[in-house]
């Protein structure tokens, strides 16, 4: 900032007002400090200013995996919705572990975040105990939580497989598997399969077609991998329901490999409206979560608890409405 004030011919008090949105200074002086700053290549310390007014303008967040496009939309809702305020995301990924989230939910607030973020209802006792007693808005998204910790963005993942069920069985279909990973590490992903069995069970079918694809995230290959097992396995299944699109994907591959009519003598379906889902041949029925509404909604809840902003609070619990997709790989001669 001494820098600066020679620069510019002012005190160093006055490149200090001139970087506080809400202190005065004429508009002439401002715009010669900060053409000064500009010039050389000055970024103010966010810690510094943090330190007197207990603001550091990030919210932290925790997602599972950096890869995946479901989550990256979410991130990118949040992103937006929170940059009208001049909020920026700091970004951790947990990689499906519980251990992992609480070390990074550890290591992020101690940065002192001014709100966090989490994917999942599912935390480890240290964890939400972190969480309970950080002082912020705590939004935990894709889920429905028992219990939640604060403030909830989510949807049932139990309830978007009896949707899936209940179609293939519209369809004429009544053995049905499920393809799904570890579900010691993906929560969500045994909410699914969880969800499956009641589903298959309420309508007196059998529920033990269940095939493991490996720890999560699912790849394509290991979809594949996986409904070459589930085939040997049982033969005579007459749909798939996968825990995500891209195992959904590797599914169909392997299908068209072995010459099996999707969807005349398999139908496959998946979860989180990926691209590929829908220009594929043929076109995979998934469900949209509405991932990039989850990151909306998410900072619009933060926004208005930061700012006591009535017009932007939200309820504590959104419960969003995902959308079956139906398209032509659960389509069949089968349908009357």
């Amino acid at each position: 900032m001494a820098d600066i004030a020679r620069e510019a011919g002012v005190s160093p008090m006055t490149v200090s007002r001139a970087f506080k949105s809400d202190a005065y200074v004429n508009d002439e002086t401002r715009k010669a400090i900060l053409l000064a700053a500009d010039r050389l290549g000055y970024v103010m310390d966010s810690m510094a200013s943090g330190l007197s007014s207990r603001k550091t303008g990030f919210v932290a967040v925790t997602i599972p995996s950096i890869n995946n496009a479901n989550f990256a939309d979410t991130v990118r809702g949040l992103t937006e919705g929170l940059l009208e305020n001049g909020l920026q995301v700091l970004l951790g990924y947990t990689n499906y572990h519980l251990e992992e989230e609480e070390r990074l939910v550890r290591q992020l607030l101690t940065r002192r975040p001014e709100a966090i973020v989490v994917t999942g209802g599912k935390h480890t006792d240290k964890c939400r105990a972190m969480l309970e007693n950080a002082g912020i808005p705590v939004i935990e998204t894709w889920d429905i939580p028992a219990d939640p910790i604060d403030s909830v963005v989510g949807f049932s993942n139990a309830d978007i497989s009896a949707m899936i069920v209940r179609h293939l069985v519209a369809t004429g279909r009544t053995k049905i598997a499920f393809l799904g990973g570890d579900t010691s590490r993906d929560t969500r992903g045994f909410d699914r399969r969880r969800g499956f069995v009641r589903a298959m069970e309420e309508l007196e079918l059998d529920a033990t077609r269940l095939a493991e694809a490996g720890p999560p995230p699912i790849s394509m290959r290991e979809g594949a991998e996986a409904l070459t097992r589930l085939m040997l396995k049982w033969p005579d299944t007459e749909a798939v329901m996968c825990v995500s699109d891209l195992a959904a994907f590797g599914a169909l591959t392997e299908c068209q490999r072995r010459g099996i009519d999707v969807p005349g003598k398999l139908a496959i379906a998946g979860f989180g409206a990926y691209e590929i889902s829908d220009i594929c041949v043929p076109p995979i029925t998934s469900i949209d979560p509405h991932c990039y509404q989850i990151g909306v909604l998410s900072a619009h809840r933060i926004i208005g608890l930061l700012t006591d902003d009535p017009d932007r609070k939200t309820a504590s619990q959104t419960v969003l409405e995902p959308d079956l997709l139906i398209r032509a790989s659960t389509f069949s001669e089968v349908q009357s």
